[in-house]
């Protein structure tokens, strides 16, 4: 199956772009579903996933559609010493585990900042994610261009890890563009092209304040669609949220890619 959607839904800044401009915050997840068949879930990076909350988003929306849950930063960001890291594990399993059951549960994203670069303990840490997260497919994304590597992606593939796939801006060192597939899931984030505020920001929205254009987003369709084909699952997310831009991004990635399935095969 191929999904689209974007990374959060819940931004009072969308009313008016894509929620109704008198609209309460709480229909907000009702809403989206009817135009969207998945949502990556951000806030759980932020804090840890409360059961009873999720299992009120997961009856909010249909059968058919999926969350994917971004793993909280003391699992990517803020690794803790060994003895204390079960331990957080185990409350983000707690906490997701009604939207798994509800069957609504695509996969966990683990992404790791720009200062994780490739170390025995770092690829020892990745590779153990199989054995400390055992109820969902785990994708993993990387910001640091170092674990661009064939042999990266191998053992990706080994452990069977999916991989995220980002659009990004053109900076040294950031990951490149590149459509690989190391899983059953596979999985692509757009983080939008604002190469000036990367880096230099005030405020964390900054760095995903992008509109992409149709052509930006079209050189994406025939990739996907390998993507598709290579997988059971392939998720497309919109990251560039400030003031609906994903949605409005993610609306004309529907209209691309079932332009691009509707036309006949030579």
């Amino acid at each position: 199956m191929l999904y689209v959607g974007t990374s959060g839904f819940s931004y009072a800044d969308w009313r008016g772009v894509f929620y109704p401009q008198t609209m309460k915050q709480s229909d907000f997840l009702s809403y989206y579903s009817q135009r969207f068949d998945c949502v990556e879930l951000n806030f759980t990076y932020y804090r840890q996933p409360a059961a009873r909350a999720m299992e009120a988003m997961a009856a909010r929306v249909p059968d058919s559609f999926r969350f994917t849950v971004k793993a909280h930063r003391t699992m990517t960001h803020e690794i803790p010493q060994e003895s204390l890291v079960a331990g957080e594990f185990e409350k983000f399993r707690q906490g997701i585990l009604p939207v798994a059951e509800s069957g609504k549960l695509g996969c966990v994203l683990f992404q790791f900042p720009w200062s994780f670069r490739p170390s025995k303990n770092n690829y020892d840490y990745v590779l153990s994610l199989p054995d400390r997260l055992d109820h969902a497919p785990i994708v993993v994304e990387f910001r640091n261009n170092a674990w661009a590597r064939d042999e990266v992606y191998e053992s990706l593939r080994q452990r069977g890890l999916g991989f995220c796939c980002v659009d990004e801006p053109d900076l040294r060192g950031l990951f490149p563009r590149v459509a690989v597939v190391t899983s059953q899931v596979s999985y692509l984030r757009f983080h939008g092209r604002n190469a000036a505020k990367w880096f230099k920001h005030k405020e964390a929205w900054e760095r995903y304040d992008y509109l992409y254009n149709r052509d930006e987003l079209a050189w994406w369709i025939p990739k996907v669609l390998q993507m598709e084909g290579a997988s059971e699952d392939t998720y497309v997310f919109f990251n560039n949220c400030h003031q609906g831009q994903a949605a409005v991004n993610a609306v004309q990635m529907q209209e691309l890619l079932l332009q691009a399935q509707a036309r006949p095969k030579s």
